[in-house]
């Protein structure tokens, strides 16, 4: 058990250390990511290990630690550079930017994408939809899921309608523009997914959105 161990702490050592470069952006690894890398190359060389028979247990560690930091480091890396140009790109625009894990979500409030009632883009809004689309073409290794929303005023016909128009506009433009359409998705939902009361017109103006969301393909 002992020399079994000592194989995993090696693997876990060599992958750490030899693990330099993402293998999404090409550059040199760090922040958060590291962490996460190490951590799934422990768990990677481990299980590696505990899987191999005697004679093969220092080679599973070291398959195991090779995919568990890939695995572990890769994307999150990844994610933490596109969350840094989104944020870059987006300041002052009014729309948010939310990290959850390796998942980011873009909220745009109705204020500033469509007039009221509308589907057409409102013209002020095509520049903070072209910094997306110079990020999105940056970054191009995540789905783009694109979800219209509206607040309950009118009826649930219309508001379903609605909703979809607007997420369709804006996938249509991000494609326009040269995103690749194969990572784009959108759909409306209406007022189902509330984020505030509709009994309020903040309320309101704050369920009237889209949202984008950027997953690993």
């Amino acid at each position: 058990m002992k020399s079994q161990g000592l194989i995993v702490a090696g693997a876990c050592a060599l992958m750490i250390a030899g693990c330099t470069n993402n293998p999404y952006t090409g550059e040199e690894q760090a922040g958060k990511s590291a962490t996460y890398g190490g951590i799934g190359a422990l768990a990677g060389a481990a299980i590696g290990a505990a899987t191999s028979s005697s004679d093969d247990r220092a080679k599973g560690a070291l398959i195991g630690a090779a995919v568990g930091g890939a695995a572990g480091g890769g994307y999150g890396y990844y994610v933490d550079k596109q969350e840094q140009r989104l944020r870059q790109e987006l300041t002052g625009t009014g729309v948010q930017v939310i990290r959850n894990g390796d998942t980011l979500q873009l909220v745009m409030p109705g204020n500033i994408t469509f007039a009221s009632g509308s589907s057409d883009i409102a013209s002020s809004f095509y520049p903070t939809l072209n910094s997306l689309v110079k990020v999105f073409k940056e970054f191009d290794q995540n789905g783009i899921n694109i979800v219209g929303h509206t607040d309950s005023t009118g009826s649930q016909e219309l508001n379903m309608r609605l909703s979809r128009e607007r997420a369709t506009s804006v996938a249509s433009y991000l494609s326009g523009q040269g995103v690749s359409g194969a990572r784009i998705s959108s759909a409306g939902v209406g007022p189902s997914q509330p984020i505030a009361s509709n009994d309020t017109e903040a309320g309101r103006a704050q369920n009237r959105r889209v949202e984008i969301t950027l997953r690993q393909l």
